[in-house]
């Protein structure tokens, strides 16, 4: 395979912050109110855990708690033929799943953003109504539609990693013909066909995703004028089987042929498609390997995009042979880092639509992701325009 160029010094602090001005300028301009989005289709409730290692007394905050999951794997290990239990304090529930997150962080910089998804109360309604804990993402969204309770996540946080376990019970409810039963066809092409983004996220916890991909490029893709950006989110596909990945990815390769497809991958599920797919990350650099992987998938999957995000930056390649990496602004002691993933995709995904270039849409990626996990919110636009005049240089491990 040859391609058209490679990316231009990447680690050059002066370009980035060059990068990362031209992007805030973009966006400073970028008329979001009078841009439409679509996100689908799953929901779920974040319980953020700490686990506990010592107790020092039995008040709320009298422990210290398993700081990494080196630490956590030895714990568990040491139980082996024996038994254990870890004491589990939840800090905070709050709403959650990758597509509320990316719907919330796309409306947060003023996009007029529509949501379709798991986010419906338990108690039986018709049509469903919307569960409290998704309150947050009707106020940011001009329109919430329910069709199915939402799903559970208990997320521990750690300082190398996460640890998530989810409980899927309630989404495997979003379906095709669910969706066809409370949005209707009709309401569903006018929606998509007036959206110039359009994000389908969570793949691997979802059964019913492949059959929406189908009904979408049946029945609704060809039926409006319009080409939409289409958004994926696989979200951690490590329990999925090869056949599972070959057979979806196999959708969204003829979902391109009607529309641009981006998959945004985090670098474990990079990974992984790489193996299924034979592509070899080579490279003496993690931004090196990044783009030589973006590049191979991109090149096996026939996307228009393929963008991957590690913890230290992001890179990606396109179909019209550009390639880049941006150094984000990781920082060591974040306040949240669930959701991070999401944020990236919510930024990068707002920039394509707002025709900023590859370069300076992973840096509004990095930069609303490095915003979320500083201030524990999703950034307006104000912030993230402010955020990248002054981007903060990535901490040291």
């Amino acid at each position: 395979m040859t391609y058209m160029h490679r990316p231009a010094d990447p680690h050059n602090p002066v370009r980035r912050s060059e990068v990362a001005r031209d992007a805030s300028e973009a966006l400073s301009r970028a008329d979001f109110r009078s841009t439409r989005a679509l996100v689908g289709f799953d929901g779920f409730i974040d319980s953020i855990l700490d686990l506990v290692d010592v107790r020092a007394d039995m008040s709320p905050d009298g422990y210290r708690r398993i700081q990494t999951l080196e630490a956590l794997a030895g714990r568990i290990g040491a139980a082996s033929g024996k038994s254990t239990n870890i004491e589990g304090v939840v800090r905070e529930k709050r709403w959650g799943g990758n597509g509320p997150l990316l719907a919330g962080g796309v409306a947060r910089l003023g996009v007029r953003t529509t949501y379709i998804g798991a986010v419906a109360a338990e108690e039986a309604h018709s049509p469903p109504k919307r569960h409290p804990i998704f309150a947050p993402l009707g106020t940011l969204c001009d329109d919430v539609i329910a069709i199915a309770p939402p799903g559970r996540t208990d997320a521990m946080e750690f300082d190398d990693g996460k640890l998530m376990i989810n409980h899927c019970t309630a989404v495997q409810g979003v379906t095709w013909e669910r969706i066809l039963e409370i949005v209707g066809l009709e309401r569903l092409r006018e929606t998509v066909g007036s959206s110039a983004l359009f994000g389908i996220v969570n793949w691997s916890l979802m059964g019913g995703v492949n059959g929406i991909w189908r009904g979408l490029i049946d029945l609704v893709l060809p039926s409006i004028p319009s080409r939409p950006r289409v958004f994926i989110d696989l979200s951690d596909p490590a329990k999925r089987t090869d056949d599972d990945l070959a057979a979806g990815l196999a959708l969204l390769t003829e979902m391109n042929t009607l529309t641009p497809v981006t998959i945004g991958l985090n670098l474990a599920e990079a990974e992984r498609l790489c193996i299924v797919w034979g592509i070899p990350a080579v490279g003496l650099s993690l931004s090196e390997r990044i783009v030589a992987m973006a590049e191979g998938l991109r090149h096996a999957l026939r996307l228009a995009c393929v963008v991957i995000h590690p913890r230290e930056g992001a890179g990606a390649a396109t179909s019209d042979g550009d390639v880049a990496w941006f150094e984000g602004p990781m920082t060591r002691t974040p306040r949240i880092s669930t959701g991070a993933g999401d944020h990236f995709n919510a930024g990068f995904a707002a920039a394509c639509v707002a025709g900023l270039s590859l370069e300076q849409s992973l840096a509004t990626g990095t930069a609303v992701s490095g915003a979320y996990v500083r201030d524990g919110q999703a950034p307006t636009i104000g912030r993230l325009c402010e955020f990248l005049r002054d981007l903060p240089p990535p901490e040291a491990d």
